[in-house]
């Protein structure tokens, strides 16, 4: 079994600069880490490999610096790794960020299974995995929670729907995004980090894709436009009411409604 995960590094702290120009993060020399919710797909692999005896490749997309993560995956049992990074991949949108991941994915060659966290810590937008999929062409399944079988031919799951848990057996290839709690990460090796550390990581560049067409990547295949962006408003002010309790009552309710709080049924 041939395993891909898909990771990303992560700002580590609340405190990012936007390139007010284009309305992307900016990444180069900010304090990273590993998107938590990709430990969990990191997990999922790993289990997969030492019961299936499965090959496990990350692949990631970013700046330089996102070796790191790379590295970190190395630490937890990831066999290979793929860092896509160019700046003409620069301020991608969740689109053009699938698109880019897709190419990538059909660059390294044949999978069975691609694993992605459920989302990112700083998008929070749980869309990437299943755009991936679909630019594949191949069956996808979000919010797995649990994992029932796994043979040649496909593998069985439980997804966790809103109000009941589904289970579904996806044909191979397939991708699969999952639930924090699937399984609970391990702690990175420091002997697999002394085995791994001269480990050759695989580069990739636009020059290296199957569509090498610029206009595809980056901004410019980003059909996400932002407008502006600015802080959210604080408000420093404070009510205090009083009197008996249904004088309370209208009164909280007006000050709820008079600030659009609550919504006619």
């Amino acid at each position: 079994m041939r395993i891909i995960v898909c990771i990303k590094q992560v700002p580590g702290s609340t405190q990012v600069e936007i390139d007010e120009k284009n309305g992307t993060l900016k990444r180069d020399g900010v304090e990273s880490k590993l998107n938590p919710y990709d430990l969990y797909a990191l997990e999922t692999a790993m289990r997969l490999k030492e019961e299936h005896s499965a090959s496990v490749a990350v692949l990631t997309m970013g700046p330089p610096q996102c070796e790191e993560a790379v590295r970190e995956a190395f630490m937890m049992g990831a066999d290979s790794g793929f860092i896509l990074s160019d700046r003409r991949f620069g301020g991608a949108d969740v689109l053009a960020t699938s698109y880019t991941l897709a190419q990538g994915i059909r660059r390294i060659g044949d999978f069975d299974l691609i694993i992605c966290g459920k989302q990112t810590t700083d998008g929070d937008t749980a869309q990437v995995g299943a755009e991936l999929a679909e630019f594949l062409g191949i069956p996808h399944v979000t919010n797995v929670c649990r994992i029932h079988a796994v043979n040649t031919e496909k593998i069985t799951v439980d997804m966790d729907m809103p109000a009941h848990i589904e289970t579904s057996d996806v044909d191979f290839p397939c991708l699969i995004t999952v639930e924090k709690g699937i399984f609970e990460p391990r702690l990175p090796s420091y002997k697999l980090k002394l085995a791994t550390v001269d480990r050759a990581i695989n580069w990739l560049t636009l020059d290296d894709l199957p569509d090498r067409d610029a206009g595809h990547y980056g901004l410019n295949g980003s059909p996400t436009q932002v407008k502006r962006i600015f802080p959210p408003d604080t408000h420093q002010e404070h009510i205090m009411l009083e009197g008996e309790g249904a004088e309370l009552g209208d009164r909280l309710f007006e000050l709820l409604n008079d600030n659009k709080f609550l919504q006619k049924l």
